[in-house]
């Protein structure tokens, strides 16, 4: 049999497309909206019937259509978006292949009607029609889809409940929603509203956007930032460690605007918690990174969710140093409660710590702590017993007249926890978890001015890779040996490790360098070694803090506070836990009814 090759009609090729632009009525919201948002609309309406299989309107008052362009609208490859390569390279709206709306219409019953701006008439075409007839409708857009895959029933059985496709429509639309803060969004189901978000052109307001879609939690437990360098800018809200999930579902990332899930980037947030994430749980993130669209390409992906960054090895970098400074900057003392507070705390409310406000080009801004020697400072081999210092707790109000953000202790409670008071009301902290930390950063400190020692093995361990491996690590000698390790090459698929960070004695070397070469040829960058060093460091000042049940005294308490704030991350343990809490005045107030 003669295989004769021959031209797709037209309906075909759009259809085979709309397999990939089109995977459910989340798909076809996705696409519109950011039509309207690349006409500048500042008000999108979506109204949705049956999850969006029956029917989808999205009407915007954008630019709109002319109408010689309307029937151009539905024809494959037709933009307004990019003519040249050099546009292709450096994209700035969020649609640019000219697909979607072909797509859609080869697989639903579509009508178009636009009005284009300062013009008198208004134009309609259905997806069958070949010339547009006059409409009513003001200046913008209205797409209507309806029977989504009528005419590809192989397809349609695919499709979900009604139910469970709207729930993926509407998580679409709140991510475009926290895209973009200077257009207004409605969605309807079945004639109902749903939710609807007005324009916020300031950060009380873009809170207020966030707590809508996101839940007030979210920014009751975040930090908002800013920071730029490098030819990048990223800014947004980061949860705090307490406020982890239990599965990925709270992380949104944003770049220049369009709303996309990458490898690096969730390895670089990743290493940003890892030092106060409990084991197992996720972070919560809301991020927006902007970098000159030359610098990556979006072009890479039929639904445009991937991307891919011409300088991988800077975004990741720059990603988890930010991140991780801003995190480190966090002190228990900036997120106690003011005494004037008002909010409402609802019964069971674990009191949730206020946001701090970081300043533009920087991460985070703070003065500098001022410097008690603590009563359990951390000694190293051959270190003298360190002397005991602190404010005594007959002397509570410093020189200045202000109390320490953690205040000043008042007791032990069995042993384990340390009441305070301070401004707000009470602190309760957890002394073994607080020193542990202290410690941890402590012993870090310590090694990052020494640097790691390498310990060479008495037996050289043979590790079989590839050759794109033997590659990197010769590539990367310099880091490695920084690292504590050495590494020669045997062959071409072969390395042998020479030595390791004293620290990893007994260590499984092979595991190690295998896993660390992974992360090379994944992410350009490695933190396994500073990852397992930590580890060990961990383990130390766990066993080397104060346990529970030491009796301490007033003195000893008070220079435990005073270093809780001022050591980096001392929100957290070592293992994610929380250290302190803070109750205010209003929150004891309510326990005992106390102003009914």
């Amino acid at each position: 049999m003669t295989h004769r090759i021959h031209a797709l009609p037209s309906q075909l090729i759009n259809q085979i497309a709309a397999g990939e632009v089109v995977e459910r009525p989340a798909s076809v919201i996705k696409e519109l909206v950011e039509n309207s948002l690349d006409a500048d609309a500042t008000q999108i309406d979506v109204d949705v019937v049956q999850g969006g299989v029956k029917r989808m309107r999205v009407r915007d008052d954008g630019l709109g259509i002319s109408r010689n362009d309307l029937s151009l609208a539905l024809s494959r490859h037709a933009t307004s978006k990019v003519a040249s390569l050099e546009d292709l390279e450096g994209i700035r709206s969020m649609g640019f292949r000219g697909e979607a709306l072909p797509s859609i219409a080869s697989v639903s019953r579509l009508i178009l009607l636009s009005r284009e701006r300062g013009a008198d008439q208004a134009w309609k075409l259905d997806g069958e029609s070949l010339e547009p007839a006059p409409a009513a409708h003001p200046e913008g857009t209205t797409v209507d889809v309806q029977d989504l895959f009528y005419n590809t029933p192989a397809r349609r059985k695919f499709l979900k409940t009604d139910k469970t496709e709207f729930r993926h429509l509407e998580q679409v639309l709140r991510r475009l929603a926290l895209a973009r803060f200077d257009v207004a969004f409605k969605l309807q189901h079945n004639g109902k509203p749903v939710f609807s978000a007005r324009q916020a052109n300031n950060v009380g307001e873009r809170e207020t956007r966030i707590a809508n879609l996101l839940g007030q939690g979210f920014i009751d437990n975040s930090l908002r930032f800013e920071h730029e360098a490098a030819g990048l800018r990223l800014s947004g809200w980061i949860g705090l460690p307490a406020f982890s999930r239990s599965q990925a579902d709270m992380q949104y990332f944003f770049v220049n605007g369009r709303m996309v899930r990458d490898k690096l980037v969730s390895h670089a947030v990743r290493q940003a918690y890892q030092d106060v994430l409990y084991h197992g749980r996720h972070p919560a993130y809301l991020l927006y990174l902007e970098l000159a669209p030359e610098l990556v390409d979006v072009n890479v992906h039929p639904t445009k969710h991937e991307v891919r960054f011409r300088e991988g090895r800077l975004v990741h970098d720059y990603l988890f140093r930010t991140l991780h400074q801003v995190l480190a900057d966090v002190r228990p003392g900036d997120q106690v409660v003011p005494p004037e507070s008002s909010r409402q705390v609802s019964p069971g409310d674990t009191p949730v710590l206020p946001p701090v406000a970081m300043a533009a080009g920087q991460a985070s801004v703070r003065e500098p702590a001022q410097s008690y020697q603590s009563a359990f400072r951390w000694q190293m081999p051959g270190a003298t017993t360190a002397s005991r210092l602190a404010r005594p707790a007959s002397a509570p109000i410093p020189d200045n007249g202000e109390m320490p953000a953690l205040g000043y202790a008042l007791a032990q409670l069995h042993g384990v926890y340390i009441l305070a008071q301070n401004a707000a009301g009470l602190i309760i902290v957890d002394m073994h978890a607080a020193h542990e930390r202290i410690v941890y950063e402590r012993l870090k400190q310590s090694l990052d001015g020494q640097g790691i020692r390498s310990q060479p093995l008495l037996v050289p361990v043979s590790v079989k890779v590839s050759p794109r491996e033997v590659q990197l690590a010769a590539e990367n000698q310099g880091v490695l040996k920084e690292l504590g390790l050495e590494i020669d090459q045997l062959d071409t698929a072969t390395l042998v490790v020479r030595s390791l960070p004293a620290l990893l004695e007994g260590a499984d070397a092979e595991n190690l360098v295998r896993d660390l070469l992974s992360d090379l040829v994944t992410h350009g960058s490695s933190g396994r070694i500073r990852q397992a060093i930590n580890e060990v460091l961990s383990t130390i000042a766990c066993h080397g803090s104060v346990r529970a049940n030491r009796r301490l005294a007033l003195e000893e308490m008070n220079a435990l506070l005073r270093d809780i704030e001022s050591t980096e991350r001392s929100g957290q343990c070592n293992h994610g836990r929380p250290t302190c809490t803070q109750l205010s005045m209003a929150e004891l107030d309510k326990l005992f009814l106390r102003g009914r």
